[in-house]
């Protein structure tokens, strides 16, 4: 008997559930996607924008919302801070779950021609807890304040596609980061 040829090494996503094995075309779209995005890092400006928009999604403006909240509302803003806090507790739970169970390199350190533009928070992207917590945000501050609806949006959507862009996340998992928090604060608004 012949012996058997090693094993290739383990993919970083659980056989049962690997798309991005077993599909390689769709990871070498998703690869020319982050690279295309990434390409706006080159720009001066824009760069400088980027990085604004991810240093404030890693937590600062979303502590200040859930401070301010009280004294901007004085009738239902210490409510709305408490059910954002508990929402960003739950996500930040899914988060760290699936986070740690995944462990998908970063961009910048598997996908050649992208760099690491910004710092990176942990080792593993998938899912964009950035993304995560902006679209959570934007769900129940849209819901609470629907004239701040437009600007928490556009906030979110340039928080989570800062992350792609700064070769930090895929498409994929600020797709996912989003769903997630999506999915938790609309579910917690049912609840109001």
């Amino acid at each position: 008997m012949e012996p058997k040829p090693p094993l290739p090494p383990r993919p970083w996503w659980p056989e049962r559930f690997n798309l991005w094995g077993r599909h390689r075309a769709l990871v070498e779209h998703e690869r020319a996607l982050a690279r295309w995005l990434h390409r706006a890092t080159l720009t001066p400006w824009a760069l400088l924008a980027l990085t604004a928009a991810s240093r404030l999604g890693d937590g600062p403006l979303w502590f200040a919302v859930v401070l301010l909240l009280p004294w901007v509302d004085p009738v239902r803003g210490g409510v709305h801070s408490l059910h954002i806090a508990l929402v960003s507790a739950i996500n930040l739970a899914i988060y760290g779950a699936v986070k740690h169970s995944t462990a998908r390199p970063r961009p910048f350190r598997g996908c050649p021609g992208i760099r690491e533009c910004a710092r990176s928070l942990d080792e593993h992207s998938f899912p964009s807890g950035h993304a995560m917590h902006a679209v959570a945000f934007a769900v129940m501050l849209g819901a609470f304040y629907p004239a701040a609806a437009m600007a928490v949006w556009t906030f979110a959507a340039f928080t989570a596609v800062s992350r792609v862009m700064l070769g930090l996340h895929y498409p994929s998992d600020v797709a996912a980061g989003a769903a997630i928090g999506g999915a938790v604060a609309g579910i917690s608004l049912q609840f109001l």
